[in-house]
């Protein structure tokens, strides 16, 4: 085989590759941003444990390719849609195992800067970034109720807590499993009270009571307890 039809194969071999294969330019001109791009730690400082979490949603379009590279370079999240015809998947959560040694999950995620990248199912690419810092927010504690607390009143419940300096939100929710309901708020850092809406709970039923603080970077640590409700009014 001669040289110059080599250099032929070799171009034709490239091109049909790169057909197989769509390739994602993080800082190509014609990408997008995502709609949600986020990577943060999440502690539950209840449980003694704390996970990664990284977020991405596409918009409207679902998502063919998904990737996300680590701020030294390691591919840390890979996403490809067997087939375009599935029309991708449009939002994602990925959550780490939750060692109980911190130190291996700063270790395994880097802090820095986490690049986002994505292909539509029609073809569109996208991009973002988001930074992961490694300190976790101060916990706060319930004043009401009390931890565990029984027969607590059903109408006009306020669940009250201490405040913490420097945040930028708290994080509350309230869950029964067996019923299958939850309740979810997302308040300012400078809140210290929550009023339950008025028909959410149920007489003599255990609750789940979590409740986060969140740092201007993101991060949230959770405490968690139990409650249960008066019997009958």
């Amino acid at each position: 085989m001669t040289k110059q039809i080599q250099i032929l194969v070799g171009i034709i071999l490239l091109i049909g590759y790169h057909d197989l294969v769509p390739m994602i330019d993080p800082e190509s001109s014609s990408s997008e941003p995502f709609a949600v791009a986020s990577v943060h730690f999440e502690q539950n400082a209840t449980d003694g444990d704390v996970e990664v979490v990284f977020e991405a949603k596409g918009g409207d379009e679902g998502l063919t390719k998904f990737m996300v590279v680590s701020p030294d370079g390691r591919t840390v999240i890979d996403f490809t849609a067997p087939e375009a015809s599935t029309l991708g998947i449009r939002q994602f959560r990925f959550e780490s195992p939750e060692p109980r040694e911190i130190k291996n999950l700063k270790a395994a995620y880097s802090e820095g800067v986490y690049t986002f990248t994505g292909v539509t199912a029609a073809g569109v690419k996208l991009q973002g970034k988001s930074t992961l810092h490694h300190k976790l927010p101060t916990t706060t504690s319930f004043i009401r109720p009390q931890a565990e607390a029984q027969n607590v009143a059903i109408k006009n419940l306020e669940i009250t807590w201490m405040p913490v300096k420097n945040l930028a939100a708290y994080i509350i929710y309230i869950e029964q499993d067996e019923l299958n309901v939850s309740l979810t708020a997302r308040l300012p850092g400078s809140a210290a009270k929550f009023s339950v809406p008025e028909g959410f709970l149920l007489p003599g039923t255990e609750y789940q009571l979590g409740l986060g603080t969140v740092t201007n970077e993101g991060n949230t640590s959770f405490v968690e307890t139990t409650f249960t409700t008066v019997a009958k009014e």
